[in-house]
């Protein structure tokens, strides 16, 4: 049994891969997701073999969403997009799995049997960007779409990952990891990322040094990263 996600942005093309898949009973649909927020969320609780992606969703695209996830649990992936003469070259030339729409039911059989032959997850990364723009996170039962321009730091503890930012508090299901590796957040301290642009003032101390951001907030910084953090600074 193939396990997938179906994650589009408009529910009338969930519904069409919904059906088409009900055809196929190797095939198990463990949910729809209309965003990449509810999409980072399910793929990291259900962990599915396989899923449809749109490119084009608003805020968080789909190239966004996978270059959120993990490499090392990567699904393999179906492209969904409009007609867009270069995206399809590019999925072509690079033996890529897509799906034009409205899909195709032979083109979409076609691709199903690619999958059955082979479920190992394709190596996509030349291809995703490499900086986030946007955070998926969540406060409560609300999900948010934080800018990465407007994060002060990031902080990891036994609660999870803490997004703080201009527009508050909030928390994330990405990793310290993939955060360093994607935004221009640097690592300060081995629990916090920090931004650059948040600095108000750095304060020397016996364990290394203490940031206060604009906002008033104290940061650590350890000894291990304060001679990073004076070099970004332009201090020797």
């Amino acid at each position: 049994m193939i396990r997938c996600l179906i994650i589009d942005d408009e529910p009338f093309a969930r519904q069409e891969v919904a059906y088409l898949l009900e055809k196929h009973p190797d095939f198990n649909v463990l949910g729809q997701c209309g965003n990449a927020i509810e999409a980072l969320q399910q793929i990291n609780q259900q962990k599915p073999d396989l899923i449809f992606v749109d490119i084009q969703m608003p805020r968080i695209s789909g190239m966004e969403l996978i270059a959120m996830l993990n490499p090392e649990q990567m699904p393999r992936i179906v492209f969904i997009t409009a007609f867009d003469e270069y995206a399809v070259k590019a999925f072509d030339n690079n033996a890529f799995d897509y799906l034009l729409k409205p899909i195709d039911e032979n083109r979409f059989n076609q691709t199903l049997d690619k999958v059955r032959s082979n479920m190992a997850p394709q190596s996509i990364t030349h291809i995703l960007p490499s900086q986030l723009t946007h955070l998926p996170c969540y406060t409560g039962n609300k999900l948010k779409v934080i800018a990465t321009a407007d994060v002060e730091f990031i902080v990891s503890d036994m609660g999870g990952i803490h997004v703080h930012s201009s527009k508050g508090f909030s928390h994330t299901q990405l990793t310290l990891k993939a955060l360093e590796e994607k935004t221009p957040l640097f690592r300060c301290h081995k629990q916090y990322l920090l931004s650059p642009n948040a600095i108000s003032e750095i304060e020397i101390t016996d364990t290394g040094a203490e940031v206060t951001t604009h906002s008033g907030t104290h940061v650590p910084v350890s000894r291990r990263y304060l001679k990073e953090l004076k070099q970004l600074l332009g201090f020797q």
